[in-house]
């Protein structure tokens, strides 16, 4: 037997035509550019309508908005470091890009599409946002208790995150009953 008589072959449902690789492709890239518009729009609302000391409450203590410029990573970890974060996030949104071009799925085309524009629009705030190039700190507005201050593309990722673990989980299981 040879190994490509070894391998199952694909349905014809399963058969992924350029027309449908295309669409996904585009989907992907329709997302990330939706997340980077809703992102870097709710920031411009929020320079433009918020102040940095002035919290005010959405849900109690729980749940509020308060502007915030942040130079480091989560928890403003890595302060230091944020040329480092720059190339972080340029090189996931190309990584996204490319990703974009392979994916098979519809939900893969989702979860890729919005981790890129996520990245994107971080990667956007870093490069060119003060104290200069590469060097931009991150707008934050959306005030976790005294936890920390997020955005519209943190929300992204970590929803993103989740929806693919769920997905790998499922093709790991997809795969396991076809064998």
């Amino acid at each position: 037997m040879t190994p490509s008589e070894a391998e199952p072959r694909p349905s014809a449902s399963r058969k992924l035509t350029s027309e449908r690789r295309r669409r996904l492709t585009a989907g992907a890239l329709l997302i990330s550019l939706v997340v980077v518009v809703i992102d870097q729009g709710s920031k411009a609302w929020a320079e433009a309508s918020l102040t940095g000391r002035e919290r005010i409450p959405l849900v109690g203590e729980l749940l509020g908005l308060q502007l915030a410029y942040n130079p480091g990573a989560a928890f403003s970890f890595g302060e230091g470091f944020t040329w480092v974060f720059a190339l972080v996030a340029v090189a996931a949104a190309v990584t996204a890009i490319v990703f974009a071009f392979r994916v098979r799925r519809p939900g893969w085309a989702i979860v890729i599409g919005a981790l890129g524009g996520a990245a994107a629009s971080h990667a956007g705030d870093r490069l060119f946002r003060d104290p200069g190039f590469a060097r931009g700190h991150v707008v934050d507005f959306i005030a976790y208790g005294n936890w920390f201050i997020g955005n519209i593309a943190d929300i992204v990722i970590v929803v993103a995150v989740i929806a693919g673990v769920l997905l790998a989980i499922r093709n790991d299981r997809e795969r396991e009953n076809n064998t």
